[in-house]
């Protein structure tokens, strides 16, 4: 499996124990398969780091955008991951992207209409690796210096992403 990280540097030993205990996925090295969605994280100065990922004899858990996916992150956001799988491959949460967690975990709003609203947007995935095995398997290829996506763009894809989002939320709250 080809993987893409974007950093401000070369990783070329990453380390599964550095980062937000409190990601999506937990604790990990967080990768995508989508080149696309690399470039679209980047920021100034960024460096697209590729690896090559043997998924041979490691335990993979792949998550679909489902109520299951919703609690798993949910609940590493308050750090209690409870799988123990080498690797770990879903969606990217979109409010991770566009900064919504706060309204999506409130409390406000029941979790199916939470659910919904992560549901909004592109889907993106995530592949975090998890385990020192997984770590190993991990390969290196090289990297590259990028530009960060046009902010005009960028800013044109967040508004129509936050009139959505208001949108279904306004239906939820009715």
């Amino acid at each position: 499996m080809i993987l893409y990280h974007t950093s401000d540097r070369v990783i070329d030993n990453p380390d599964i124990h550095y980062g937000r205990k409190n990601a999506d996925f937990g604790w990990g090295f967080y990768l995508t398969p989508d080149k696309d969605f690399t470039y679209r994280w980047a920021r100034e100065n960024a460096v697209v780091n590729l690896y090559e990922l043997d998924e041979e004899d490691l335990d993979i858990h792949t998550f679909k955008r489902d109520t299951e996916w919703f609690r798993y992150i949910f609940d590493n956001r308050r750090v209690r991951d409870n799988l123990t799988s080498d690797v770990i491959i879903g969606p990217i949460a979109n409010d991770t992207l566009f900064d919504t967690y706060g309204i999506i975990t409130s409390g406000y709003l029941k979790d199916e209409d939470a659910l919904k609203l992560l549901m909004i947007g592109p889907q993106y995935t995530q592949v975090a690796i998890k385990s020192p095995k997984a770590l190993s398997k991990l390969r290196f290829i090289n990297s590259e210096k990028i530009e960060k996506i046009d902010p005009v763009q960028l800013k044109k894809e967040q508004e129509a992403f936050r009139e959505e989002f208001a949108e279904e939320l306004n239906s939820i709250l009715d």
